[in-house]
């Protein structure tokens, strides 16, 4: 009866100590692991370099457009209708400008965007299956996926961040 009862205990034991060596369930934020990712970080700044010049200029007719349109405000009842309709049509023609190079912008960034996920994808896959296997993890959830939890869950993104950097 010793003997089982031993075996029962060490049984207990094992069972209890196996969740430091295994987890069932983790949870893993895989975009704060691929936007802190080496490759994430270089890609935006070759995205913000390529950037620069239409950035510097919308920033700039922003300025002028924000000074035209006090300008307007303050004084345009009291100017010449021929220097007002100027004024106005600079304004219209500058808005414009800055419209056109917002959307590029826009555009330049969701076309970065969608490549480096294409890119990143298999590398994230590759790294979230290291990591599942290291751990054990039967099921892995996200951190906003959790509703409650008796005990806290491991979070594996830095492990995962480690490996996606080490793939590059």
């Amino acid at each position: 009866m010793r003997k089982l009862t031993a075996i029962l205990c060490l049984g207990l034991f094992v069972a209890l100590a196996a969740p430091a060596h295994s987890a069932e369930v983790a949870v893993l934020d895989w975009r704060q692991a691929l936007l802190a990712s080496d490759a994430a970080q270089r890609s935006m700044q070759e995205l913000e370099s390529r950037l620069a010049g239409q950035q510097q200029e919308a920033q700039s007719l922003g300025q002028e457009l924000s000074q035209l349109q006090q300008r307007l405000q303050q004084e345009g009842d009291s100017l010449p209708d021929a220097q007002r309709q100027s004024l106005i049509q600079e304004f219209q023609q500058k808005g414009s400008r800055f419209e056109q190079l917002r959307q590029q912008i826009m555009e330049e960034q969701m076309r970065a965007e969608q490549e480096f996920l294409q890119q990143a994808e298999p590398k994230l896959d590759q790294a979230v299956e290291q990591v599942i296997s290291r751990h054990g993890v039967q099921v892995l959830v996200e951190p906003q996926g959790v509703l409650h939890s008796d005990r806290d869950l491991p979070n594996l993104t830095g492990e995962v961040i480690e490996i996606l950097n080490s793939l590059n």
